[in-house]
Order: C-alpha cells, then sequence, then structure tokens
C-alpha cells in the first residue's frame, strides 16, 4: 500500500468486492489506509463519522454507496425495487444533513430508478452504476475548472489562506478552495499557503497541512485565532475556502469559523472567495438562516485531542460543526461556470448567478 496520499484515490468502486474504497481520514495524517465499505451501515457511519468528508466526496460517496444498496435489494418487482431503493436513500441523506451534495446526489441516483421504469431490475442495477462513476468523473471535471477560473483571480508569490479541507481529500480530485493552489503549483506560482488548524476537527491541521505539504508547497499552519495577525502583517492576499452549502441569495454554510474569517478578510481589505461546484448551490434554500447547522459531541472539544481531559467535568459545550457567511462577506463564489459577484438572482437552467 502506498503511503504517498497523493497517489491515493479519495473514493472509489471496487466492482468485484462490490465494496466502496475510502480513505480513512480520522487516521490522517499519521496513517493512510483504506477502508473497504460494504454494507449501508458501515457507509452511513463513514459519512457521518467524517471517514469521508468533504461536500464533493460526500456526494461521491453517496453515489456509490446507494448503488451497492441496489446490489442487495432482492426482487425483480420494479415496485419494490423502487420501495426499498428509496427507504436506502433516505437512511443514508440522514447521514450529514448540512453538505446538500449529500441529497443532491441521492435525488440523482433516484431519478434514474424513477426514469428507468419499465426495464429489469439488472438493467437498473447498471444504469445506477454508470450515474455513480459519472457523478465521480465529473466531480474531477468540475474542480479542475474552478481552479482555473480562480487562477485569473490571483498572481505568482501571494499569500492565500485557507480554513478546514477544501482540498484533494474532500472530493475525488483537485479541491475546491485548493484547486487554484494545486494549478498554481504546477504553473510555479510559488504561492505562500496559510491554513488554519480549523477546530474542532482539526481538519486543516491533519488534512489541508498534509496534502499540500505532501504535493512540495509552501505550507504554514496556524490557530484559527491567529489569522487576524497573518492578514495584519500583511501575509495574506486572498482568502480561498470551500462550502457544503449555498443559500439561494449567496449565503454559505461552511467549517465552523469561516464566518470568522470572512469578517477579519472584510476589515483587512482581503477578497474573500468561495468555491463550490454548483451542485452545493441550494435553491430551496432561501438564506443562511434556513440552513440547518449539525451539532457535534462535545467530546470533540473537550477531550478528543488531549492525553488527558482539558476541560472541567460536566462543562457546557457548544459545538456547531459549521457557520454561515453572510454574502455580503463574500467577494466571490466560484463555480465550474466562473466567477460570480452578485447573488441577487441565481439561475437554475445555467447555473450561474446573474
Amino acid at each position: 500500500m502506498t503511503t504517498n496520499i497523493l497517489d491515493m484515490e479519495t473514493l472509489a468502486l471496487d466492482e468485484e468486492e462490490h465494496a466502496l474504497v475510502i480513505i480513512d481520514q480520522t487516521k490522517l495524517p499519521n496513517k493512510a489506509e483504506y477502508l473497504r465499505l460494504k454494507t449501508q451501515g458501515e457507509i452511513w457511519t463513514a459519512i457521518r463519522e467524517l471517514q469521508v468528508r468533504g461536500a464533493p466526496a460526500i456526494g461521491d460517496a453517496a453515489a456509490i454507496g446507494i448503488y451497492l444498496a441496489a446490489l442487495e435489494i432482492d426482487t425483480d418487482d420494479y415496485g419494490e425495487f423502487a420501495r426499498q431503493f428509496h427507504e436506502a436513500a433516505d437512511y443514508l441523506n440522514s447521514s450529514r444533513p448540512t453538505a446538500v451534495n449529500l441529497s443532491w446526489a441521492l435525488n440523482r441516483m433516484e431519478k434514474i430508478v424513477q426514469e428507468a421504469k419499465g426495464k429489469s431490475v439488472p438493467e437498473i442495477r447498471t444504469l445506477l452504476r454508470d450515474e455513480a462513476l459519472r457523478i465521480k468523473q465529473e466531480d474531477i471535471d468540475i474542480c479542475k475548472k474552478i481552479g482555473e477560473h480562480a487562477l485569473t483571480l490571483v498572481k505568482p508569490g501571494m499569500g492565500l489562506l485557507t480554513h478546514c479541507n477544501a482540498g484533494q481529500l474532500a472530493t475525488a480530485k483537485y479541491g475546491t478552495a485548493t484547486a487554484v493552489m494545486y494549478l498554481g503549483h504546477q504553473k510555479g506560482y510559488n504561492f505562500k499557503i496559510y491554513a488554519d488548524e480549523t477546530r474542532p476537527l482539526l481538519q486543516g491541521a491533519r488534512l489541508t497541512a498534509y496534502e499540500l505539504s505532501a504535493a512540495g508547497m509552501d505550507v504554514t499552519l496556524i490557530c484559527d485565532n491567529m489569522a487576524s495577525t497573518v492578514m495584519k502583517n500583511g501575509w495574506i492576499h486572498a482568502v480561498f475556502v470551500g462550502c457544503d452549502r449555498v443559500a439561494a441569495n449567496g449565503d454559505v454554510a461552511n467549517k465552523i469559523g469561516t464566518s470568522g474569517v470572512a469578517i477579519l478578510a472584510k476589515h483587512y481589505d482581503i477578497p474573500f472567495y468561495v468555491c463550490a461546484p454548483s451542485s452545493t448551490i441550494d435553491l430551496s434554500t432561501p438564506t443562511g438562516a434556513d440552513i440547518h447547522i449539525e451539532q457535534r459531541a462535545p467530546e470533540e472539544v473537550t477531550d478528543m485531542w488531549y492525553k488527558e481531559r482539558m476541560a472541567p467535568e460536566g462543562i457546557n459545550v457548544y459545538n456547531p460543526a459549521f457557520d454561515v457567511t453572510d454574502h455580503e462577506l463574500i467577494t466571490a463564489i466560484v463555480t465550474e461556470n466562473g466567477v460570480f459577484n452578485n447573488f441577487t438572482v441565481f439561475s437554475a437552467e445555467t447555473k450561474t448567478f446573474i
């Protein structure tokens, strides 16, 4: 098994073993290993416990996971197959409520079943497999386009700050917020990158700093409360973050702490860019206030990263996984379709803000 993270696929379908193969991101950076998930319970747990994470990667995993569920449905009757398939989709969808790509991918797979009425169950399974692999390939293509558009916003030698992990580990390849960094690195841009550690799960420290340094980039890890200092020092010329959901008005939900970074960037007159595939835009959510914010276990703050407990027993802990950044704080949203800084109207037909 390779230990170079850049040589490992974030996730894949093993058709022979009927398994979803993922990098176990909870073991990084100390151990790079694959998990082979075969049951719906295993896949649900992997998404919930962040063994696979990042909005695009969650969508990819859900598509492959629901295809594997289809293989386990033991009936030749279309109606019964569709009913059990819908139950399996609902179950997987309950694993991470904030990331819209999860429901987006599952809805897309359900549409395949709905439009295949009249076909045999084996034919439907083949269509589902093809769609799951198509979703993954589209993820790769979209991330590359996001990176290409984001490159028009930067210059060689710039200092870039990112929060959480919107990198290769959060997608099938390139990442969203880090796509500009990977593509710029290939062109010799020599960015100086600052990665927030990102509480409470430290994805910036464990994942972003890990993968970018493995790619040979100049990366400096900072604690979340140091962002203001590095901005004041003049070391940051642009901020790039990903997101898990974009509301119809341009508000975005991303890992907790993102809104604070956006406020600081506004104060220091630093552009703040959100990189997101158009599938992350949820027209059914009018504003950020309507986004359901997932609450995590208090032990992630009090116990997880310490040899001994570092907070008083019985202390109250507020541990939201995400916060919402108001669209007024966002310089532009970068999608596969371009760079957009007008969030008043979103076109579902063209997948662009107009």
